[in-house]
């Protein structure tokens, strides 16, 4: 079985261009699997059956992970099943009748535009690293974008005079308008910090650590919660928190879901409708608190 798992993460690097992130997503799921079906004498993927799928399922259950655990856990057997039946290793879909627990959408945690401010003006622009911070976070929070997105920019993504920036995710490409204040930490960053903290000048990658590499996920992520926790913002946040809120704000100050859903990168305009819901249940606590029959 592990060299279709291997074959198939293949596929989806070489084939659908999925993201390192996904594919090892899938290869931890499968080799998950993988662990259970040994235990009950199945070795190869010509004696998976239905059963023992649905064996597999009621095991996840039973060891009590969360909804949104065992779903994505059937979505990739589900996929590695299409797989297997679109090379004809297998002669049917065996995960057909798989079904996958009801999945209740959270409302993501947002900032208020008070908490995003505080946040906004904790960097300091007394060394090169505080102004790094600055336009990371000034960025993350004009675009929206994802961290991943954030740190794997390259200085020709970034179009100063016409104030975009180029995403890629994975094999798209999308523009991503920023705004004045993005534009000055921008500015700032690149005529004061950026060539300070390089060791080579051939460096590509718009932000970089102090060591002159690229920003690494784990980097930003700290340095996030530094300066939440320095702004008083005492309920836990993560970068993406600052796209949540980027989202959350522009819908509720009149911006289309379409033109939100472009810029955030979603396929389906359905997860961008949750901000619009945010917006609803907001107006609606607003008109309980201050209409006099409310």
């Amino acid at each position: 079985m592990e060299e279709q798992i291997q074959a198939f993460i293949a596929y989806l690097h070489n084939v659908k261009g999925t993201s390192r992130n996904t594919e090892l997503s899938y290869q931890r799921d499968l080799k998950k699997l993988e662990s259970f079906l040994k235990l009950q004498g199945i070795g190869e993927v010509e004696q998976i059956t239905a059963t023992s799928l649905n064996s597999y399922v009621r095991h996840l259950e039973q060891e009590q992970f969360k909804a949104a655990t065992i779903s994505r856990n059937i979505a990739s057997v589900r996929a590695f099943c299409h797989f297997l039946l679109r090379e004809k290793i297998v002669a049917a879909d065996l995960s057909e009748n798989l079904k996958a627990p009801r999945v209740e959408k959270k409302v993501p945690g947002v900032l208020s535009l008070e908490e995003v401010e505080k946040l906004l003006e904790q960097p300091g622009r007394e060394n090169p690293k505080e102004i790094r911070d600055r336009a990371m976070l000034e960025l993350l929070y004009a675009t929206g974008i994802r961290v991943s997105e954030l740190i794997g920019l390259t200085l020709e993504d970034v179009n100063m005079q016409m104030s975009y920036i180029i995403c890629h995710d994975r094999a798209k490409e999308r523009a991503v308008p920023f705004g004045s204040k993005a534009r000055e930490a921008l500015t700032e960053y690149f005529f004061k910090a950026r060539s300070s903290m390089l060791k080579d000048p051939e460096e590509k990658a718009l932000f970089v650590n102090c060591s002159g590499k690229p920003m690494s996920r784990q980097g930003f992520w700290k340095l996030v919660k530094a300066y939440a926790h320095k702004a008083g913002i005492t309920e836990e946040i993560t970068p993406h928190t600052l796209r949540h809120s980027f989202a959350a704000h522009l819908v509720a100050n009149g911006a289309d879901l379409r033109s939100v859903q472009e810029m955030l990168g979603h396929s389906d305009i359905a997860t961008t409708q949750v901000y619009a819901r945010m917006n609803r249940n907001h107006i609606r606590e607003v008109y309980a608190k201050a209409h006099p029959r409310g």
